[in-house]
Order: structure tokens, then C-alpha cells, then sequence
């Protein structure tokens, strides 16, 4: 837990509740905030199972992964390539939009670009290209009139490249999906209205930051199209364990896409994929344990 991205603080949360949550039921838990010297640190503790509960770049693209690979040791969650693959957004739309998953259209630009002009048509999403949380999201609206300086600004450090999609209005909805024996398993939509502004960070993590209604009120095909697109995506992008695909449904034009695949959910007092475990009767532990007994190398 822990780790070395913007994600750090979620992280560290995810990962004491899930410890926790293991220590209750009886297993010896040793909490390792992840740092360069993870690999020495992991060959010291020679673990029987690693919980990866890092967000973000380096816990969540492949690299963590990698190391655990290297290792031999069992990890929870996706793989290298499943990793490194959803967490490259432009990549990931690609295989999605390929294996019949709706997606945005708009695509990589040249963040100084983006700051000097609008490189589409208002509204639009300003997103780095490989993060997550939407840490670094700027939602451009139609009477906008002038693009987000911040993102050619010095400071920036979410990449050369930005990820500009044009913004769907509507619902923001979420699919946590448990890839079993028998094939992926979508449990239920969760619809998210965010106490103020858009889904961001503090409207995520932020207690009271946004109000979650689940199962999700939406015509019952679009309901269970969000099911079966959810798993599609899981399958498409070669995923283990649980995910957490994020959709955009609006309801006027009866558009739905799916905006990306999360393969290590949150597992906060305020996430999503608990929430929906407890939703369908597996509760916080039972997760947990289901998530650990998936666990295996290779992945």
C-alpha cells in the first residue's frame, strides 16, 4: 500500500482497511508501504500472498506486477499486461472500442497545445493519459473561452501528452465486475451524483462528497447493457480479479460509454466496489478474502 503515485493517500487507506479486514480473519498481515526497495523488501518477508493495494502509476500499470512476477509470489488483481494496458488510456479505448465496447471519441494531444487552444469543439475532458482518481481532470464547458492554462503550466507532471474527449452529459456510472472460474460477473450499476461539480478526486474519496445510488435507477435494457459491456471489458483487456469500469450514460440522447476500466477499485469507507459486493451480500471481509484466494503467479 502506499506507493510512490498521486494516489498515495487513497492508497494507504485501501490497503489499512484491508489488512484490517484480513487480521480478522486470522491471518498474519505484515503492512509494507511500498517504496523503491520493494523487491528487498518482499524477498525478506517471503509472503504467502502479496494484496496489492497500490493505486495509480507503478502500483496499477504493470510495474508492481512485474516485480511480483520476478519474485514468484501470488498477488491479488490483474497481470503485467492487463495492468499496463488499462491504465494507458488511449491503448485500452483502442482494444475496447475493437472488441465492440462503446467508448468517447477524441485522443492523445500535445499538453502545451491543449493550453494554447481548444484542440475540439467545447465541452470537452482535459485527463492525463495514465492516471487515475481523476487526479489532473478539467472539464471544459461550451461557454468556455479559453482552454485550462494549468495544463501547459511548468508544474505539470502527468505526462507530455493529454488525453481530450468530448463530454458526454448525464449519469455517472460505475460496475464493479469479479472475474471467476465461469467468466467475468458484473454485480450491479451504481449511479454517482457528486455533492458539487464533477466526479473528482474530493468527490470520490471526500466523506459526503458524493451521493451513490445503487442499483442505479435506468431502463432495464441500459441497466443490464452496463452489466454485459462491464464484462466484455474486463475480458477484453485480460483481466483478474476485481474492476470497477466507469460509464457516461446520457439519457436524452441514449448514449452510453464506458470511460475506463479500474483494475485495482478502491477499497475506502467511501468506494464503490464494497459497496456493491455488500449490495449483492458479500460483505467487506468476504471480499477481501474472495480477492486473496484469487490470488496467483503467473497472471
Amino acid at each position: 500500500m502506499g506507493g510512490l503515485s498521486s494516489e498515495r493517500e487513497v492508497s494507504l487507506s485501501s490497503g489499512e482497511q484491508c489488512a484490517a479486514a484480513l487480521e480478522r480473519l486470522g491471518a498474519r498481515v505484515s503492512r509494507l508501504d511500498a517504496g523503491r526497495d520493494l523487491a528487498q523488501r518482499l524477498v525478506a518477508l517471503s509472503p504467502d500472498v502479496a494484496f496489492n493495494a497500490l493505486h495509480g502509476a507503478w502500483g496499477e500499470d504493470g510495474c508492481v506486477q512485474g516485480v511480483l512476477e520476478t519474485l514468484g509470489i501470488a498477488y491479488t488483481h490483474s497481470g503485467v499486461l492487463a495492468s499496463a494496458l488499462a491504465m494507458d488510456k488511449d491503448r485500452s479505448k483502442a482494444v475496447l472500442a475493437a472488441a465492440g465496447v462503446p467508448v468517447p471519441g477524441g485522443g492523445l494531444f500535445d499538453r502545451r497545445e491543449v493550453a494554447r487552444r481548444h484542440v475540439i469543439a467545447p465541452p470537452y475532458v482535459i485527463k492525463p493519459n495514465a492516471e487515475g482518481s481523476s487526479v489532473g481532470v478539467f472539464l471544459v464547458r461550451d461557454d468556455s473561452e479559453a482552454p485550462v492554462a494549468a495544463v501547459g503550466a511548468e508544474g505539470w507532471t502527468y505526462g507530455e501528452q493529454v488525453m481530450v474527449e468530448p463530454y458526454v452529459a448525464g449519469q455517472e456510472l460505475a460496475v464493479t465486475v469479479m472475474g471467476e472460474a465461469g467468466g467475468p460477473r458484473a454485480l450491479t450499476v451504481t449511479d454517482i451524483t457528486p455533492v458539487k461539480g464533477f466526479y473528482d478526486y474530493e468527490a470520490k474519496y471526500a466523506p459526503g462528497g458524493s451521493v451513490h445510488e445503487l442499483p442505479a435507477r435506468l431502463p432495464e435494457a441500459v441497466f443490464h447493457r452496463c452489466l454485459r459491456l462491464a464484462e466484455r471489458a474486463h475480458s477484453a483487456l485480460g483481466c483478474r480479479g476485481v474492476t470497477r469500469s466507469d460509464f457516461r450514460y446520457d439519457d436524452v440522447k441514449d448514449v452510453l460509454v464506458l470511460l475506463e476500466v479500474n483494475t485495482q477499485p478502491g477499497m475506502t469507507p467511501t468506494s464503490l466496489a464494497p459497496e456493491q459486493a455488500a449490495h449483492v451480500g458479500m460483505g467487506y471481509e468476504d471480499l477481501v478474502r474472495w480477492i486473496v484466494e484469487d490470488a496467483s503467479c503467473p497472471r
